[in-house]
This record gives C-alpha cells, sequence and structure tokens, in this order.
C-alpha cells in the first residue's frame, strides 16, 4: 500500500514486470503490452466500475452486513455458553472452576490458530469462498456440542467450533479493506467491529434465561440455527463467480479478467506470448505459500512494530472483555444474591457501553479523517485514525477501577454496571480504532495483519478466564481490576495512541508490508 491516500481517485500505479517498469498508459485501458509480447492486465482506468471500490455504495454496504453478520456468529456462540458453564459442568461430573470456565474459553483458543492458516488463504483464493467453508466447519461443530456426551467431547467440539469461526473475525477486515476506500472505510469498519463484542453482550444475556428456564443445548441450537441463515444469505451476497456479486479481492477479479483474455488470446492465434496481472507472482506454489503466506502473520508480527504494539493492546482488551464474561454472573450472583436469568441482564450495562460508543465512533472515525486529511493538502494516512482511540483508552481504566471498587454487597447493583459500561465504552472505541488502523495501513495484507494481532489477542482471551478465578479470589475485586487499570493506562494512554501519531509513518515508511 503506498504511504499515503489521497482523498480523490487516483491515477493507475506504474506497472512492474520482468524486472522492468512500465508507465502509466495514456490511453483508457490500464492493460498494456511490451515488445517482448507480455500482456499485463490491471483496472481499466482509475474508475473501472469492475474495481471494488468503485462499486455502488448500496453494493458495499449490503457486503459490509453481511460480513458483519458472518462476525457475529462466532463471538456469540462463544460466550452464549458462559452462563450456562456450570451446568453442563455439573452434568459431566466437573467441579474444578478453571474447567468450568474452560468450556467457555476453549472456543478462543481456535481463534488463536485458525487465523494463521483463512487469513494466507484468503489472500491466495479471495476472502469469499475462504470465508463461507470457514463458516461452515464452524456451524457443523457448533451443532455438535449439543450431543456431546461427556466433557472430553464438549472441549474437542468446542475447540473446532472455535477454529471455523476464527475466520469471519480474520477475513472480514480484509473484505472492507478491499471495497471501501480510505475516506469512507470509517463507518463500515466501526460496524463491523462493534460485533465481535456485542456477540459477547447478547450471548450471555441469552444464554442465561436459557440455562435458567430451558435445556442447556439450546445455547448450542439457537446461534446454529441463526448461522445457517446467516450463511444462506452470504452464499447469495458473497459469490465467486456470478459476474453481478463477484468476490471482492482485487487479484481475484483481476485474474479472471486475464482467464478471459487468455482465452480470447488462444482464439486469435496467440498474438502475446503471456498474460499475467499486476499481482502475478512467477514463483506462486504451494511451496512459496507455506513460506511465505502461512508464515506472513508470524513474520509480519516480528518485523511490524506497528502490529507488535496494537497486538499487546488488543490483548488486554480482548483479554478483559472474556474476563468479564466470566466474572459478571459471579460479581450479581454470589455479592447480590440474584438468580441467574436475573444476572444476566447485567450484560445490558456492558452492551450500552458498547452501541452507544459505537454508534458515536462510527460517526466521528470518518469526520476527524477527511478533516485532518483538508488540513494536509488533502492527504490521507492511516494515523489520522488514532485521535479516536483517545477517549477509549481513559474510558477503559476508569471503568475497570469504578467495577472493582464498587462490586460490594453494601453499593448499590447500579454503581458496577456503570464502571461496565464504561470499560465496554473504551473496548469499542479502541478495537474499531485499532482495526481500522491496521486495514489502512496494511490494505492489501489486511487479513494477514489482523490474523497476527487475532492469534495474540485471542490467547489473552483464552487464558485471562482461566487465572481470573484465583486473582479475584486472592486480591477482590478491587485490587484485581486496579492491576488490569494499571497495565492498560501503560500501555493504552502511555504509548499506543501517542506513539503511533508521532512515530506511525517513518514506521511505516520503514516495512515491506505497508507500501505495498
Amino acid at each position: 500500500m503506498a504511504d499515503t491516500e489521497k482523498t480523490t481517485s487516483r491515477p493507475p500505479s506504474p506497472l512492474h514486470r520482468d524486472d522492468k517498469v512500465v508507465p502509466p498508459q495514456t490511453n483508457a485501458s490500464s492493460d498494456s503490452s511490451n515488445d517482448e509480447g507480455i500482456y499485463v492486465v490491471d483496472w481499466e482506468g482509475p474508475t473501472d466500475p469492475a474495481n471494488p471500490k468503485n462499486w455502488p455504495v448500496r453494493k458495499k454496504w449490503a457486503i459490509t452486513v453481511v460480513v458483519s453478520a458472518y462476525t457475529l456468529l462466532s463471538p456469540l456462540s462463544s460466550a452464549m455458553m458462559a452462563p450456562a458453564g456450570d451446568i453442563i459442568a455439573a452434568q459431566f461430573g466437573v467441579t474444578n472452576s478453571s474447567v468450568s470456565a474452560l468450556l467457555t474459553s476453549i472456543f478462543v483458543l481456535g481463534y488463536v490458530f485458525g487465523p494463521l492458516l483463512l487469513g494466507p488463504l484468503s489472500e491466495v483464493y479471495g476472502r469469499a469462498r475462504v470465508l463461507q467453508a470457514a463458516n461452515f466447519w464452524y456451524l457443523a461443530w457448533n451443532f455438535g456440542c449439543a450431543f456431546a456426551q461427556n466433557i472430553g467431547e464438549m472441549l474437542v467440539f468446542r475447540l473446532l467450533a472455535g477454529l471455523g469461526g476464527s475466520g469471519t473475525l480474520t477475513i472480514g477486515g480484509g473484505v472492507l479493506g478491499d471495497v471501501w476506500t480510505a475516506e469512507q472505510r470509517g463507518q463500515a469498519v466501526s460496524l463491523y467491529s462493534l460485533m465481535p463484542i456485542l456477540g459477547p453482550v447478547i450471548g450471555p444475556l441469552c444464554g442465561a434465561w436459557i440455562a435458567q428456564l430451558g435445556d442447556w443445548r439450546w445455547v448450542f441450537w439457537a446461534p446454529t440455527i441463526f448461522s445457517v441463515a446467516v450463511q444462506l444469505v452470504g452464499l447469495w451476497f458473497l459469490k465467486e463467480s456470478d459476474s453481478d456479486c463477484p468476490s471482492a479481492y482485487a487479484p481475484v477479479l483481476l485474474e479472471r479478467k486475464a482467464a478471459a483474455i487468455r482465452k480470447k488470446n488462444d482464439l486469435e492465434g496467440g498474438c502475446h506470448k503471456e498474460i499475467k496481472t499486476t499481482y502475478y507472482d512467477p514463483h506462486k506454489s504451494w511451496k512459496t505459500f507455506v513460506n511465505k503466506s502461512l508464515f506472513r502473520p508470524f513474520a509480519m508480527f516480528f518485523r511490524e512494530p506497528i502490529i507488535q504494539v496494537m497486538a499487546a493492546y488488543m490483548s488486554l482488551l480482548y483479554g478483559t472483555l472474556y474476563l468479564y464474561l466470566t466474572t459478571i454472573p459471579s460479581i450479581f450472583q454470589g455479592l447480590y444474591r440474584q438468580p441467574i436469568g436475573i444476572s444476566g441482564l447485567h450484560y445490558i450495562a456492558f452492551g450500552i457501553g458498547l452501541a452507544v460508543a459505537a454508534q458515536v465512533n462510527a460517526r466521528a472515525i470518518d469526520r476527524v479523517y477527511k478533516y485532518l486529511c483538508q488540513r494536509n493538502d488533502g492527504v490521507g494516512k492511516p494515523e489520522f485514525r488514532l485521535p479516536c482511540m483517545v477517549p477509549g483508552t481513559f474510558l477503559l481504566p476508569i471503568g475497570l477501577l469504578i467495577t472493582g471498587w464498587t462490586s460490594r454487597s453494601d453499593i448499590p447493583w447500579i454503581a458496577p454496571d456503570i464502571g461496565i459500561a464504561l470499560v465496554g465504552a473504551g473496548m469499542v472505541l479502541n478495537l474499531q480504532t485499532i482495526q481500522t488502523y491496521l486495514i489502512d495501513a496494511f490494505t492489501l495484507y489486511a487479513a494477514s495483519a489482523l490474523a497476527a494481532a487475532t492469534f495474540f489477542r485471542s490467547l489473552a482471551g483464552f487464558g485471562f478466564p482461566l487465572f481470573a478465578p484465583a486473582m479475584f479470589s486472592s486480591l477482590g475485586y478491587g485490587k484485581g481490576d486496579t492491576v488490569l487499570a494499571a497495565v492498560a493506562i501503560v500501555v493504552g494512554i502511555l504509548r499506543a495512541p501517542f506513539l503511533f501519531w508521532k512515530y506511525g509513518e517513518r514506521l511505516r515508511n520503514a516495512s515491506r508490508y505497508a507500501k505495498r
């Protein structure tokens, strides 16, 4: 990706082929041929309607809504069983609290490994087919969880469901990077980013009442039914072969165009020796796919300071999210002696914080970006996303401190709910901004960049709930949340937004991936 992005359409970049640079064409088409008979396929100028970034806005939003619905599914499933975890554990004869928490968090362990395969696969074979295959895998194993006969089967089925569920969280951001320009992308990413944390709010709220009033198996059957409906809609809107609803991934679209030209070239006697796209890789094979694509998320993490710091902060956010999923029931059932269904209603406080902050940020993130572009002579930078992150870095530790120190039976339950709402607001502001920034900075490799971040944030989502019972038992909610708040201040307020505002462009200029 180029280091900066104009707020207006840009002419095609020079085409690179056979170690030679071919200047942009002066005619309407950007396809070109050289003296050696090599024909390079590109978009038909900057306004080519086949380019996903030039698609109608209605079509872009249809794709965004479908991808966001996919992204809601697996977090919904990962968290819906949290209130029913103790009931399921009791049925299988499990008494250890850490194993009970593992029933919920092992789903997130699938998020650790799935993106490393699915993200790079989507960059080679296109987003849609990999996204749909991953969702079908999740759907099958999540349905199977309802038929588990023992704790071992339940853990294995949950892990396999998480592997498939990770595809939506990894690939969806790449789809948005494919279809939206930088100045339009903020609102779309705001909707998309809201889903992974709105799911863990809706899920436990529904799961609590299912656990109290019905059969625990419905915590698996209900999201499976929803997933089937979304899968059917996705098969229509995210087709790989239908010209009316094509893949949004530029290399796949151009390769399809090149294949049609090759066919015509053969029929006309082969006037071109070779026909390839601007994304052509002469060394593409399964060996190079394994060496480059599968290991690209790791390479990006270890080589890119941007991803390292953002992944560290996302790990704290995601770990805190899943820690809250497992501790909210213990606060309101244990300290306030509320029934399981009533205690589940407190997830609404989390949802209010998420929804309000997400709506505000959805309107602010693109406006701030455009305003800063205008002040920079119309040139956009990924760093122009960062101001919207600043309020979130303050709201998160404040909410943690309020929740921790007001979680006492002699203080009304509304007080910790206020803290929970502020934590939700801080999380969504940070997550939306971080994902938008990573997509802007690594557009072509957005899926790999998000896969790297998802790998480490999912490790935190898996691990935090396992030590939470011991930590809060030893320190109490006040001191325990103070520890988390201190880490949030160090990583968030003191590092993430301000560090990259000052040094982000310099780091991108030195990057192998951000410049493509």
